[in-house]
């Protein structure tokens, strides 16, 4: 049986934070993202925090509905009774390390492979980052300025970049720039201008993980890139969910391709994702990630046959075999009827 904390909010917002992105590039096509503090603070609040774990062998699902004055009124938790994922039957076979699709409303376990083994997870810690960020209500429009500390850190991996120390941005490009483009950079950087600096955020973001259930998980930065950062695949279903419930989160890592002016140059970037660059599937969050010691990574949000679903791919060989796990895994879950009684 597992447990998993799970949260479902319904917003009444008519605008969307992609709109914001779309309008101000139609506007100014080299502009740098820019928008009212009341419109970043619509977004950031466009989601609610996951709740506590709950009893073993069940779920708490809290459907929190948001008026127009923001006032919120939330229903009362319903206990869901977690189903045993061997229920089902001529399960796809998926070749990465480990793996779990669970459905992202009532907790159900649809398919599981080594679930429950503590994995490097790469740059998938970026999402971690992204809520940390979303928690802190912070300054999205705030000037960032990369520095030569923020291209490597103490015990972790070398990695590439299109960014450089003395790029300046505004906080959301970065975190757009982590979470879509997955630059490493960026998402040190944020850590870096965080109240109380890296330190205080590594600790969030463990305090975080504790909040929601995430036993197996630990942080020791925020890019991904210290083999150190782990967590099972079951703890990153329950961090899929959670990052679902953030506007923010579900627009930036779903744009499938953006131009950053960095005043001097223009970056055109894509999503490091190719089911989300392609299109065809309904993806609402995604996250990929690679250092040699976790394998090529995947997690995402989707709604396969109107049922909403966390998928969770961690240690393929290849981008393509990585790929291919989650569209097996996706296509299937696809067959499935949207309810078991």
């Amino acid at each position: 049986m597992y447990v998993l904390g799970l949260s479902t909010t319904v917003s009444m917002s008519t605008t969307s934070f992609a709109e914001i992105i779309m309008n101000s590039s139609a506007a100014a096509p080299q502009s740098s993202l820019s928008w009212s503090s009341e419109q970043a603070n619509q977004f950031l609040n466009d989601g609610a925090d996951a709740n506590e774990s709950s009893p073993l062998g069940s779920t708490t699902v809290t459907t929190t509905i948001r008026s127009q004055n923001a006032q919120a009124v939330q229903e009362p938790a319903k206990i869901v009774q977690i189903l045993d994922t061997k229920a089902y039957g001529n399960q796809p076979s998926i070749n990465a390390r480990s793996a779990l699709v669970m459905d992202a409303q009532t907790g159900e376990v649809l398919y599981s492979k080594n679930s429950n083994m503590a994995v490097p997870i790469a740059s998938i810690t970026k999402l971690m980052t992204a809520v940390v960020i979303s928690d802190a209500r912070l300054n999205m429009s705030e000037k960032i300025t990369l520095q030569q500390g923020d291209f490597s850190c103490s015990g972790c991996k070398s990695s590439s970049s299109t960014l450089r120390a003395g790029d300046s941005m505004n906080r959301a490009e970065a975190l757009l720039f982590a979470l879509m483009k997955s630059e490493n950079p960026a998402a040190a950087a944020l850590a870096r201008t965080y109240p109380g600096g890296r330190a205080a955020f590594i600790a969030k973001m463990n305090a975080k993980a504790k909040e929601l259930g995430m036993n197996s998980t630990r942080f020791l930065e925020s890019t991904g890139l210290h083999p150190g950062n782990v967590a099972s695949a079951r703890d990153l279903g329950i961090l899929v969910n959670t990052a679902s419930q953030y506007g923010l989160i579900r627009q930036f890592s779903t744009t499938p391709s953006y131009d950053f002016n960095l005043g001097y140059r223009v970056l055109k970037s894509n999503n490091t994702n190719s089911l989300v660059r392609n299109g065809g599937w309904n993806i609402n969050i995604s996250k990929t990630g690679f250092i040699n010691e976790a394998g090529r990574c995947v997690v995402m949000h989707t709604t396969l046959n109107n049922r909403p679903v966390a998928v969770v791919v961690m240690g393929a060989e290849s981008t393509a075999a990585r790929t291919n796990d989650a569209t097996r895994l996706m296509t299937w879950v696809s067959s499935l009827p949207k309810q078991r009684v």
